[in-house]
């Protein structure tokens, strides 16, 4: 379920959040779109302002891009020039329909309690050898950040353990990078890497 509080701050911010530049070059953006055959089929989660969406657009990926904030959708609606899904992480329910899934910065907001449980609905949208790519931000519990945002902190064997959980991988591997977020605070980043048994 989403947190009312981190809709409310999207809602209320999605011009601010959606006009602001992403750092370039997005380097796991690129592996990412690397590793997948040309032209496709991704989802995006959590797809803010659009902006990693419209840079797979332009590499010519077929891209599903969703975010559960209505207020970011329609943002990103305007960059991408076609429609976006208002979705939360719980309601999908695609069967093998992707051979990647992108979730920057987006499922650090899904509870704790709820995370298998969200991986294993990824695990079953992607196609067998599926490739899903998600940073989240690291840490030890869940919380606030000073915008209200909802955030669930993890350290990388405890994520681990919630994607073995999820589905069988054939490949699983975690990253540490230094870097920030949209409240500039210096801010530990754990890239996951995960393709789903053939």
């Amino acid at each position: 379920m989403a947190d009312d509080e981190t809709l409310r701050f999207y809602a209320e911010n999605a011009r601010t959040y959606a006009a602001r530049e992403r750092r370039l070059p997005h380097v796991e953006l690129a592996a990412f779109l690397a590793a997948l055959p040309p032209g496709a089929p991704i989802l995006e989660l959590g797809s803010g302002g659009g902006q990693d969406a419209l840079a797979m657009q332009e590499a010519g990926f077929a891209v599903t891009a969703s975010d559960a904030s209505p207020a970011l959708a329609a943002e990103a609606e305007r960059r991408l020039g076609r429609p976006v899904r208002v979705m939360r992480f719980d309601e999908l329910d695609d069967e093998a329909a992707y051979a990647g899934v992108w979730a920057s910065a987006s499922l650090l907001h899904a509870p704790r309690a709820e995370l298998t449980g969200i991986l294993g609905r990824i695990w079953r949208a992607l196609r067998p050898d599926g490739l899903f790519v998600a940073s989240f931000k690291a840490g030890s519990a869940e919380g606030r950040d000073r915008f209200g945002r909802f955030y669930n902190y993890l350290d990388a064997p405890t994520l681990l353990d919630h994607y073995r959980a999820a589905g069988s991988w054939q490949h699983l591997d975690v990253r540490e990078q230094a870097g920030s977020g949209y409240d500039g605070v210096p801010t530990d980043w754990l890239w996951v890497t995960a393709r789903r048994m053939p």
